[in-house]
């Protein structure tokens, strides 16, 4: 099979292409082999292989996390899914490859029909968001959320369940591609960072609607712009701390959390599978089911093949993805800019 392997740590342009390493062997009664159609690349994947990332895998070792694909072989003792069934599904690594073994519990069904490639990118991004506007935060229609890297593959499904949840969604961005994309999400207000200010921006649009503040921060940027967003916190305001794209972890002051008595919530939505399995299976089930609808939408930035996995990771890098980078297997996995 095709494989992407990282030997050392850095740049993600020295992971070596396999293209013959061997399939994955079932390695118990309840195991489920899975060809993979697509993978999706999150910033968790790229910080992995930069050996950056707070779980430092042993090397050399097979990256990736959420995929779909079509099942290849069962175990003797798998009851949920036969040879042929569509599923998703999350892993601590491993995707990067065209076949996967996990277990069945792992393995989410997918309806007949359904976009595989769009499927893949949904467990990471949507699955994080879910849990923490609707797990943790309890997002309502009352109030009011600034998502901040709105265009970005967790940022553009905050802004979709935001407005599944009924809020008020501002998102805040840079560039006026990327500005038109989330209004065509539904998203009430966009800051174009690159010439707004975000304080005075979302100050005047408050104004406007006559409400007071923010009630939810989610946050997958940090840096300065965790600092500013502070500004513009409702009292009791709930803060959700994603990620630091930025490359900077910001400070949150504590005695103005106490002050302004404002919750702040860390999230790592992988570490739920050891514990709160439930949680996170429910936030993808959810999803899933959100999608079947028309509810939430996946908008796919770029696919490349395998062998052009060092041009995913640099549209990653760069910033120039508008929703999800995938990897596709077989014919359909051509750059797409």
């Amino acid at each position: 099979m095709e494989a992407l392997l990282c030997k050392k740590l850095g740049d993600p342009a020295s992971a070596s292409v396999i293209r013959n390493y061997p399939i994955p062997q079932l390695n118990s009664p309840t195991a489920v082999r899975v060809k993979v159609k697509a993978t999706s690349l999150n910033y968790a994947n790229y910080l992995q292989i930069l050996g950056k990332y707070q779980e430092k895998p042993p090397l050399p070792f097979i990256p990736g996390s959420d995929y779909a694909g079509t099942v290849d072989a069962v175990g003797p003792a798998v009851t949920k899914f036969k040879v042929g069934d569509h599923v998703c599904a999350f892993a601590a690594l491993g995707s990067f490859a065209s076949f996967i073994v996990q277990d069945q519990s792992l393995l989410f069904g997918l309806p007949k029909g359904c976009d595989l490639v769009a499927a893949a990118a949904l467990p990471v991004a949507f699955g994080t968001s879910h849990v923490a506007l609707v797990h943790r935060a309890s997002l309502s229609s009352s109030q009011v959320l600034l998502v901040l890297g709105a265009a970005g593959g967790v940022g553009f499904s905050a802004v979709q369940i935001g407005k599944v949840c009924g809020a008020v969604v501002i998102a805040a961005a840079r560039g006026a591609e990327k500005v038109q994309f989330l209004k065509s999400l539904g998203a009430d207000h966009v800051v174009d960072l690159t010439n707004q200010n975000l304080t005075a921006s979302v100050k005047g649009f408050l104004k406007s609607r006559k409400l007071k503040g923010v009630d939810v921060l989610y946050d997958p940027v940090g840096g300065k712009l965790t600092k500013e967003s502070m500004k513009l916190l409702n009292w009791g305001a709930q803060i959700l701390v994603i990620g630091f794209a930025s490359g900077e972890i910001p400070v949150i002051p504590a005695n103005i959390t106490l002050v302004k008595n404002w919750t702040v919530h860390g999230l790592y939505w992988g570490s739920y599978s050891i514990h709160r399995p439930a949680v996170l299976e429910d936030s993808i089930q959810e999803s899933i089911s959100w999608m079947e609808k028309g509810l939430i939408t996946i908008h796919i930035s770029h696919t490349y093949s395998i062998s052009e996995a060092n041009l995913a990771f640099s549209a990653l890098r760069d910033r120039k993805a508008i929703g999800k980078v995938m990897i596709v297997f077989d014919d359909m996995g051509r750059s797409k800019l």
